[in-house]
């Protein structure tokens, strides 16, 4: 990025006015990336919106995020990027509406270069507000999306209509190209970031680890076998229950690690499965948990059970980041994040048989080949899974339309 960044390619052997996006010739400006979603409370999106202002950042451009609010404004503001209140988290159509011309507002008022949208409802107004203030205008592809009525695909399809859609793995850039009709030429697959500063098995005391075994009541020394996600019945809980108790053992745990989210009545569906089958003492249901570098620790196998495909599926990621053997259903982008037979294994999804005989196999490890596993899991996830990389990988996008749109300034 050497030629937008200038002679050090990080902005700083530019004057201060030009970092600022004014003062000097074109030629000497660096870009200005304005990125709009719903909100910034919490998720996948949100974060990967955050890190990606951060690394604009120290990259030396300029962030700006527009979005209704949340918690996780301080976090973007404490990382040096600009963020603007506007109501584009709603859904109502002259809200929508009104929101073009908020969003151009802010576009000229910022000097953006180009706009990034991350969410349906705020895509068709920044969409609307790009073509007006005449800058380029990308979308990441987070999900399937429901397409069930015609209404709902026309919805989903501003998501297909940046100049680059950059997709969360191959299997949604596949999903995007079929469903859509989105060209490959501009799909450019952007695999989301695990932090390692934070999922790393060196960073993890051991009194960590202690304090959430003793607040979980977990036995000494039976292996853990650990579902991380919320409770919602599409993540496969009962799959799970169902396939532990085929396994017919009673030397183990099972942890479900999740918050109900106000959903009570699957939750006691849980708790009444766990009796029927009488697995009382081997599942145990635990809340939200603050700590998951520690809590992956604490497992022996790590499982994503989801009966529907996951758009990228960060468990699995974050699983192998911290050495973790991991059992994930053969659909949606599990299958391309873990290495098969050797990090984890895949099973049939919705097949409580095939999840049993995975579950059977991660358990049954070698103590010695559980640590080449670690090891080979570890160097996986850090070659190809990290947050520099996605960064990287999004700012190459970025400079990519930039200089397609507009070759006399950003060359």
């Amino acid at each position: 990025m050497a030629s937008i960044l200038g002679e050090n390619g990080d902005g700083h052997d530019l004057p201060d006015a030009a970092r600022e996006g004014g003062g000097l010739p074109q030629a000497a400006r660096v870009p200005t990336i304005m990125q709009v979603l719903p909100s910034l409370v919490t998720g996948g999106v949100e974060r990967g919106a955050v890190d990606i202002a951060a690394a604009i950042v120290k990259a030396g451009w300029r962030a700006v995020v527009v979005s209704q609010g949340g918690p996780m404004v301080r976090e973007l503001e404490r990382a040096g990027a600009q963020h603007i209140v506007l109501p584009v988290a709603s859904k109502n159509p002259f809200t929508m509406r009104a929101n073009v011309a908020r969003i151009e507002a802010a576009i000229r008022e910022t000097g953006a270069d180009l706009v990034h949208a991350r969410s349906r409802a705020p895509a068709w107004s920044a969409r609307a507000a790009a073509k007006r203030a005449r800058v380029p205008f990308v979308t990441t592809f987070h999900g399937t999306y429901n397409f069930a009525t015609p209404f709902k695909r026309l919805y989903n399809a501003i998501m297909a209509k940046g100049v680059r859609v950059i997709a969360i793995s191959d299997f949604i850039a596949r999903h995007a190209i079929e469903n859509y009709g989105v060209s490959p030429a501009i799909v450019r697959v952007v695999h989301r970031g695990i932090d390692l500063a934070k999922f790393d098995p060196a960073r993890v005391s051991v009194e960590r680890q202690v304090k959430l075994a003793r607040d979980w009541r977990l036995p000494d020394g039976l292996p853990v076998v650990m579902l991380p996600g919320r409770l919602t019945r599409w993540k496969g809980q009962t799959l799970l229950i169902d396939a532990v108790a085929k396994l017919g053992r009673r030397d183990m745990a099972l942890l479900l690690v999740g918050a109900d989210q106000g959903r009570t009545a699957y939750r006691a569906e849980l708790e009444r499965r766990v009796r029927a089958r009488g697995l009382e003492g081997i599942v145990r249901v635990v809340d939200h948990c603050a700590d998951m570098p520690a809590a992956y620790m604490l497992a022996d196998v790590v499982v994503s059970a989801s009966t529907d495909p996951e758009a990228f599926g960060r468990v699995v990621a974050e699983a192998q980041a911290m050495g973790r053997p991991v059992v994930a259903p053969a659909h949606g982008a599990a299958p391309e994040i873990l290495i098969e037979g050797v990090t984890g294994w895949t099973f049939a999804p919705g097949k409580v048989d095939a999840l049993a005989d995975a579950l059977a196999l991660a358990l049954n490890l070698p103590p010695q080949t559980r640590q080449i596993l670690a090891q080979t899991a570890i160097a996986h996830v850090r070659a190809n899974f990290t947050k520099e990389r996605m960064s990287k990988a999004t700012l190459d996008v970025y400079e990519e339309v930039l200089r397609e749109a507009q070759p006399e300034v950003w060359t």
